[in-house]
């Protein structure tokens, strides 16, 4: 009865406490939030352009390959969509759904492309509410407005 009490104890000291764990904040969600609305589309501007601009000095320097196939197809056609967007939604739309992504407490370490295209999904989806949407989008499925 010592022995399997003497082990209890020690495996009790190797189970780490279960202390509630703050989010993890990515830098770039920490200065997103300490932007203005303005400052936010003057970033998501720059950020869309400083992506096309690289996407373009690669395809010029190294031409079609592997690299720039996959830059384009993880990075620049993302950016190339919402740019196609801009046409009929404004830039503010999509700071907003971006702020909705970094509402999230679980997205608050994901990298800004992936609040990007979860704004470029949500944008495009049919639905007035955010529910409506979240139904349209749930299963990769977006129907069109």
């Amino acid at each position: 009865m010592r022995i399997c009490l003497f082990f209890l104890l020690i495996m009790i000291q190797w189970i780490p406490a279960q202390e509630p764990k703050e989010p993890m904040v990515s830098p770039i969600v920490a200065y997103w939030k300490t932007l203005s609305p303005q400052e936010k589309e003057v970033f998501l501007f720059s950020y869309m352009t400083q992506t096309f601009d690289t996407y373009n000095s690669m395809k010029n320097e190294m031409g079609h390959n592997e690299i720039t196939q996959w830059y384009y197809e993880n990075k620049a056609e993302l950016v190339f969509g919402v740019f196609d967007q801009l046409e009929v939604s404004s830039m503010s739309e999509f700071v907003g759904w971006i702020d909705e992504f970094y509402s999230n407490e679980e997205f608050m370490g994901k990298p800004f492309d992936e609040a990007l295209s979860f704004a470029f999904r949500f944008q495009q989806a049919a639905g007035e509410t955010l529910w409506e949407k979240y139904e349209n989008v749930k299963f990769g499925k977006i129907k069109p407005n």
